[in-house]
């Protein structure tokens, strides 16, 4: 019986050290691989960042300027037709980070002023803008 078992570990060639060997060369190489994956992974995320970053143009807003707001409230119905660009709105300061301080020159208080987000912005480049207002009466038909 003894004789079978020696012979069944010869012929699996079950040796101890060589299966440690083997297993922790495995465990490298798996390692080895997961290194890779990652390299392979950041570089990829490198260039795509570099492509996108390639295409943004970055917009500079100066003290006097006049710009649109973009609206970006939801709206469940808009109409096709409709911008979502409104308003003539002049630039008082430029903050950092973007931020952008604007006045509203139609309004009646040239004083009040709010702060928005610069990429919600774009400049004017058209002529005066008139704001017209439209009047409806109503008829009793009776």
């Amino acid at each position: 019986m003894e004789h079978r078992a020696l012979w069944a570990l010869k012929f699996l060639s079950f040796d101890p050290c060589d299966t440690a060997e083997k297993k922790r060369r495995q465990i490298i190489e798996l390692e080895e691989m997961q290194l890779h994956a990652y390299d392979s992974s950041k570089n990829y995320k490198e260039k795509v960042k570099f492509y996108h970053d390639r295409k943004l143009v970055k917009e500079v807003f100066n003290p006097g300027q006049r710009v649109l707001l973009f609206n970006s409230r939801l709206k469940l119905f808009p109409g096709k037709l409709k911008s979502k660009w409104f308003g003539l709105f002049m630039v008082k300061n430029v903050l950092p980070h973007g931020v952008v301080e604007l006045t509203d020159p139609a309004s009646k208080d040239p004083q009040r002023s709010w702060v928005v987000s610069g990429q919600r912005l774009k400049h004017y480049l058209g002529g005066e803008v008139e704001r017209l207002s439209t009047v409806m009466e109503l008829v009793d038909p009776n």
